[in-house]
């Protein structure tokens, strides 16, 4: 089973998270991560998954705009994504810099796209999903390892 964790990163911060996550994936039997940036990934990656993972920056509060055209761009698989599994990530340059609002704003497409959402674990923060300041410490480190974990357990349970 495959998960696509894909990302967009300017500065090497949230290519970093998205590592961690994919190692999350991976640590899951039978679970394999597919690590993309925005500018490699395909609808054929999409398709072939059965999650995404998607994490940005935090721009103005919203996911990147390369991000956002990566979803508009792949709208006409929206229907075939249906009931894959859906989760988020971000980064910032501030602690109140909107990570929150960032990670709504991917969650918002992916509700569109018919994606079932999943937040990190309760062992992490039990929230919306991974985010961090600047580049990830050990607790954003585990924290994400447990969201790439947690997508891959669910994908497999919805595959039964």
């Amino acid at each position: 089973m495959q998960i696509t964790v894909v990302y967009y990163s300017r500065t090497g911060n949230t290519k970093e998270l998205a590592e961690i996550v994919a190692g999350g994936v991976e640590s899951v039997d039978g679970a394999k991560a597919l690590l993309r940036d925005t500018g490699t990934v395909s609808k054929e990656d999409f398709l072939e998954s059965s999650g995404v993972i998607a994490g940005s920056p935090v721009y103005f509060g919203l996911m990147a705009a390369d991000m956002k055209r990566m979803f508009d761009e792949f709208i006409g698989i929206r229907k075939k994504m249906e009931g894959k599994v859906g989760a988020a990530f971000a980064t910032s340059g501030d602690p109140t810099g909107g990570k929150e609002t960032t990670l709504f704003s991917i969650i918002q497409v992916m509700l569109i796209y018919g994606m079932l959402i999943s937040g990190d674990p309760l062992s992490a923060t039990g929230h919306y999903g991974t985010a961090c300041v600047g580049a990830p410490d050990e607790t954003a480190r585990e924290n994400g390892a447990k969201l790439g974990a947690r997508v891959a357990e669910v994908a497999q349970k919805l595959s039964l």
